[in-house]
């Protein structure tokens, strides 16, 4: 696995030296080795990498990677610009059209939100091609919760986009009143209509961010 680089590196060095770790590293290693893995080992850590911790003012939690190939690139809900939109990320544009405006986009690919302090993290970061959740339990639950643990810590505003159950696990260690938590259900086509669809999350971080003194977040996915 490559390492970890610039202000997230510094904050997540007492994980690396823990046992668990140690097993992951070496784990997942003999997965990209004897398994087809997604992501590619270099887009391993872009969600830290493109969005350093002292940047992050919005953080979306996703579960695992997306098991198909070509899709994953390390940020949650994202895919490669060639790549056919997924289902999740075409209602989450749905959602974004009627929340503020924006035109639905011919590609899935959300570097642009990590640029600008959206940290977009599973709490999985790899996975078996095509076989969705195998590599969960494997160690990395527990190094993303050191993570959150770490956001939890800043004392600055931020928000917090939690949909489905498993993100809304994480909210018991979420306890920082200057942090904003929005839940709404899944944007997969199982659950949007349970109440993903008008549930606003973009206006409401923008009136948020904006409240506090930050600049929005320009969520408009250009076509490419």
């Amino acid at each position: 696995m490559p390492p970890i680089s610039g202000s997230w590196a510094k904050a997540l060095q007492g994980e690396f030296h823990k046992p668990y770790y140690k097993e992951l590293f070496e784990t997942v290693g003999r997965e990209y080795q004897t398994r087809k893995v997604f992501p590619p080992p270099e887009d391993l850590f872009n969600a830290f990498h493109l969005t350093p911790l002292d940047q992050v003012k919005v953080v979306i939690l996703g579960q695992d990677p997306y098991h198909n190939d070509g899709q994953a690139h390390g940020l949650c809900f994202s895919v490669k610009p060639d790549v056919e939109i997924p289902p999740s990320l075409v209602n989450i544009y749905k959602e974004l059209e009627d929340d503020l405006g924006c035109y639905v986009p011919n590609n899935g690919y959300l570097v642009k939100w990590a640029n600008q302090g959206v940290l977009m993290l599973n709490t999985v970061l790899t996975v078996r091609a095509h076989q969705a959740n195998s590599h969960r339990g494997i160690g990395w639950e527990q190094f993303t919760d050191a993570a959150i643990r770490i956001l939890a810590e800043q004392d600055r505003p931020m928000v917090y986009i939690l949909w489905g159950k498993p993100a809304q696990m994480k909210k018991s260690m979420l306890y920082n009143p200057k942090h904003l938590i929005l839940e709404a259900p899944h944007p997969s086509p199982l659950a949007a209509y349970r109440g993903f669809f008008g549930s606003r999350p973009f206006s409401r971080t923008n009136q948020y961010l904006q409240e506090n003194g930050l600049d929005p977040i320009d969520w408009q996915i250009e076509n490419i």
